[in-house]
């Protein structure tokens, strides 16, 4: 008997502080930086974001996602056995995002105290970690070391910001999705593709560090837009080549394509090299911005509440992120 590990339920959650172009451009132009909303969406095709308040923190965000995801589910925190949360933003240095979500999923009732005692630890991709998150546990459930598993992307990446570089700060914010995976004779996750190349680890990073109490070299994000775009494109149509080869399917068999958010030029020129009509991608970075390892199931779930992804389609699940690392995921849902 073949297992497959399937996605039962998704869930999203987003700050309710909405920060528009305009808001943002304001708050630029106190510190002397000039942009225009107009700027912003002819480059990126962003028109907001959200930002989390000062007492919000990912596990937060991950916490309300994980809710709804496990409601969608018809489940209950007791019935999960295993976590993971993909975050570039952890609550703290350690314990993980996901032992603190643990927590406070064990606090919903008497019965969610059943959770307790899974594993649960964070991954690390940058705006890949869902897909490696998701192929991570697909892996675990296929080998019988879980039977459901609950996988978040988290972030409060404003926290990372440059606001006096406008060519980063325009481009990100904050938010959490969820989804449930659970064993299934039925096909689920088909295959996946991961990659890393650490030579490109300074086009996309935040360099600083934590010593002896305090942050020593720069905290704040540090990108080359111009050499993540060219490397982005190119590796994304790899991977997704690569997953569906595995899947033993061709682009024409998916349904949809649900990429990282990172960008309109980047979504649509890896669109197009897929032969894939913008009709059948999944699109929310106009109004979320790039929420890192929270944006493809932050997608997912907008795609399924509004009824375009149903049971039983393929989806491309892929993503590109500081590293460099690169993936993606096939799956029927």
């Amino acid at each position: 008997m073949t297992l497959y590990a399937k996605i039962v339920g998704t869930g999203s959650f987003l700050p309710a502080q909405r920060v528009t172009n305009e808001a943002l451009v304001s708050q630029l132009a106190l510190s002397g930086v000039e942009s225009s909303s107009e700027w912003i969406v002819e480059r990126t095709g962003i028109h907001a974001r959200h930002f989390a308040q000062a007492h919000e923190f990912s596990s937060d965000l991950a916490y309300h996602a994980s809710v709804q995801a496990l409601d969608a589910a018809g489940l209950g925190p007791q019935d999960i056995d295993l976590i993971i949360v993909a975050t570039s933003t952890p609550d703290m240095v350690f314990p993980s995002t996901a032992c603190i979500l643990q927590h406070k999923l064990s606090q919903l009732h008497e019965a969610a105290a059943g959770i307790a005692g899974a594993p649960a630890f964070d991954v690390q991709a940058v705006c890949s970690g869902f897909i490696y998150a998701l192929t991570v546990a697909d892996a675990m459930i296929r080998a019988g070391n879980a039977r459901r598993a609950l996988v978040v992307g988290a972030e409060v990446f404003s926290r990372l910001l440059d606001f006096k570089d406008r060519t980063t700060c325009v481009l990100f914010g904050d938010g959490a999705g969820a989804v449930v995976l659970q064993a299934s004779e039925t096909p689920g996750i088909l295959a996946s593709d991961l990659h890393a190349d650490g030579q490109h680890v300074g086009i996309l990073c935040v360099p600083g560090h934590v010593n002896a109490g305090a942050v020593s070299g720069n905290p704040l994000l540090q990108m080359d837009g111009q050499a993540v775009f060219k490397l982005a494109v190119g590796l994304l149509h790899g991977a997704a080549l690569s997953a569906l080869a595995k899947a033993q399917m061709v682009e024409a068999d998916i349904d949809w394509l649900i990429p990282h958010q990172a960008n309109i030029r980047i979504i649509q020129s890896t669109a197009k090299k897929l032969k894939l009509p913008m009709e059948r991608v999944i699109l929310t970075v106009q109004d979320h911005g790039n929420t890192s390892a929270a944006s493809i199931p932050l997608a997912l779930d907008v795609a399924v509440r509004s009824g375009q992804v149903k049971a039983g389609q393929h989806l491309l699940l892929e993503g590109v992120g500081g590293g460099f690392t690169w993936g993606a995921v096939v799956l029927r849902f």
